[in-house]
């Protein structure tokens, strides 16, 4: 199947998210830390990606990297939650179903904050590995219980480390999800419209993502993130100001910017947003997404 390079084609929809604003922006917090593999865990193999690359022969049990993951749950998510707090923004949670089934009380807490729990696959893995739909169904089945089981109420977003399958978004429709985020193809939502009905896409980003903290082309102090996401606010709020709806993603982990020298990335991005006021509507994603089916079919 091909690849849609058209999108809006130069013509995007006239409209303003519930404020009054043209720029949307998505607060994204991955929830994914007990969901990684782990020799420790039952898994054939550890995570290799974190503070360093692992050194440990494939197949060992690296409790160094477990405890770097930890540290995301055990001190990071408290630091994040109480910054979100402060600042009066409300976030979307990525939640792993394993995640989440190793710490109910933790996806309990954010969500009783007042944020979006949305469903991030059972494993921290890309769904384009799943060999069958039967398998990835299961997968998400189980996710959803252990997610509505912890928080009472049923994930309506999806997102996925690395790519969907070929099965993934029809599984969402039949599930009835509101939207997916498996996309970083435009600055705006749109409907996908390739199956037997459409599913609204929020498109994600993974530059403006504290992930590249760990990435060797990416951000090495908190300024450089701060002044990376200013950039793509300044540019995107002249678009919207001058007519034209757009969305910004930032995505956050909890054993990445939740560390003390990383976490001004978080603190004064949120900072920026609050002092922003009305000039943008900063919501959930699944409040984004109603927003945009409400202004889109009115």
């Amino acid at each position: 199947m091909s690849v849609d390079l058209t999108g809006y084609g130069g013509q995007w929809p006239d409209l303003h998210w519930p404020n009054g604003a043209r720029l949307a922006v998505s607060v994204v917090v991955n929830f994914e830390e007990g969901a990684e593999q782990q020799v420790g865990y039952g898994d054939a193999v550890s995570e290799r990606m974190g503070e360093v690359i692992s050194v440990v022969e494939p197949g060992r049990r690296d409790r160094g990297q477990e405890q770097i993951f930890a540290y995301g749950m055990r001190a990071g998510l408290w630091r994040m939650l109480d910054a979100l707090d402060r600042f009066a923004i409300p976030a979307s949670f990525f939640c792993c179903g394993r995640a989440v089934q190793q710490s109910p009380a933790l996806t309990a807490e954010a969500v009783k904050r007042g944020h979006e729990a949305a469903l991030h696959g059972w494993r921290w893995r890309p769904h384009a590995d799943y060999a069958s739909r039967e398998e990835e169904a299961a997968d998400i089945d189980r996710s959803i219980r252990v997610i509505e089981a912890a928080c009472g109420a049923r994930p309506v977003g999806f997102f996925c480390r690395g790519a969907e399958s070929d099965w993934t978004r029809s599984l969402l429709i039949e599930r009835g999800f509101l939207y997916a985020s498996n996309a970083f193809d435009d600055d705006l939502p749109y409907f996908d419209c390739r199956g037997a009905q459409p599913l609204l896409v929020l498109p994600y980003a993974l530059d403006t993502n504290d992930m590249k903290f760990f990435h060797p082309n990416g951000f090495v102090r908190a300024c450089e993130m701060v002044d990376y996401v200013s950039d793509a606010l300044d540019v995107l709020l002249r678009e919207a100001e001058a007519g034209k709806p757009r969305l910004l993603n930032i995505g956050y982990h909890l054993r990445i910017c939740g560390r003390p020298a990383r976490f001004p990335a978080f603190e004064l991005v949120l900072a920026k947003l609050h002092a922003l006021g009305d000039r943008v509507y900063v919501a959930r994603r699944d409040r984004i997404a109603e927003a945009f089916l409400k202004a889109v079919r009115a």
